[in-house]
């Protein structure tokens, strides 16, 4: 009973912070540090908050004891974007900078959920009614039609055939919603123990989800290269300071293999075409440029227009989720209705 209780304990302990205080801190310090207060000093006037208390009193007391500032993140729970945006300030040592365009990240990120969340809410629910009552009729309804109408063997065969579909789909959604759940389950599970390029393979294998991963890797890799950038480091030390960062896998790999590229001699613009989860256009930007400071005017404008591209393609996507869900629910409404409605006018025929 100790034991459980203090497991549990622990686990309130560390429970991550929701999503919006954690924008909230994050704005706040940014609004602090623009007004000139150190970042220790910012810390101290955040814990006015007492909602903010604990997570300001962690990054302190973490950032005192020689931890790095997404180490001190981490630390008080802040989601991996946070955090692996934060990993770069140690490079470019521009805490304001990241932090804002940290925000920005996140708050798009918020956006795009509770968007999804409205969208989903009123589907969700009439999905659950119908669901109601789709059982009620094949359990109820259907095998009385059944009953009534055997005499009538065309009409019986019609009843039946409805039972056969209504029993087939909901089959079908009870197994892709449990292969769904187990799958997920064991990519979480065993996505630690494959290898980055297997990783990248599963990627690659999900066709929409394949194209966002790669607008995504994108983005994060202009953006972090042009900031690195501004600092004037050479791009040779900017990619091992990408590659030994552990929030973007992906990213890391990426820097390793581009940094080996470096030390052969060999130019980057052809190794980044041959990247899959980046798009063509970041090896033309670095073809088109050998000068430092176009490239990373380049790179800082390409990570704009991807975030805006990416914005547009993604409440796109949702703003369809309704709509789409609408006429399917009507289709099934419609073919239940038919099954119902058909017996009887079978029926009528034969008096």
């Amino acid at each position: 009973m100790d034991l459980y209780l203090k497991k549990f304990l622990t686990r309130i302990k560390h429970k991550t912070i929701r999503k919006e205080l954690q924008l909230l801190f994050l704005n706040r310090l940014s609004r602090l540090l623009h007004n000139g207060y150190t970042l220790i000093e910012a810390l101290e006037v955040i814990k006015w908050d007492k909602n903010l208390e604990r997570p300001s009193t962690i990054i302190m007391e973490a950032l005192k004891n020689g931890a790095t500032l997404d180490q001190a993140f981490e630390k008080a729970r802040f989601n991996t974007i946070v955090t692996s945006y934060l990993f770069f300030v140690q490079a470019n040592g521009d805490v304001q900078a990241t932090i804002e365009k940290c925000i920005n990240m996140f708050e798009q990120r918020i956006q795009y959920l509770q968007k999804f969340q409205q969208v989903a809410r009123y589907p969700i629910i009439l999905l659950f009614i119908f669901s109601i009552l789709l059982y009620f009729i094949k359990q109820s309804v259907l095998p009385s039609f059944l009953d009534l109408f055997q005499s009538n063997p065309e009409t019986s065969s019609t009843v039946y055939l409805s039972m056969v579909v209504i029993d087939f789909l909901s089959s079908f959604v009870m197994v892709l919603f449990v292969l769904i759940l187990i799958g997920g389950g064991l990519w979480q599970i065993n996505k630690q123990k494959l290898s980055i390029e297997k990783q990248i393979k599963v990627y690659r294998s999900i066709p929409i989800y394949r194209k966002y991963k790669q607008i995504q890797t994108s983005f994060l890799f202009a953006t972090h290269f042009s900031s690195l950038l501004k600092t004037g480091i050479p791009i040779k030390e900017i990619l091992t300071i990408m590659s030994q960062q552990p929030k973007l896998p992906i990213l890391s790999h990426y820097s390793t293999l581009m940094t080996a590229e470096l030390q052969k001699g060999l130019q980057l613009s052809s190794l980044l075409s041959q990247l899959q989860l980046l798009e063509k256009q970041i090896a033309m930007i670095f073809q088109k440029n050998a000068d430092i400071n176009a490239l990373e005017k380049d790179l800082s404008v390409y990570a704009e227009l991807i975030t805006e591209d990416l914005h547009r393609k993604i409440m796109k996507v949702i703003t369809y989720i309704q709509p789409a869900f609408f006429l399917l629910l009507a289709g099934f409404i419609i073919f239940i209705y038919i099954t119902l409605m058909w017996p009887m006018f079978q029926l009528i025929k034969t008096i």
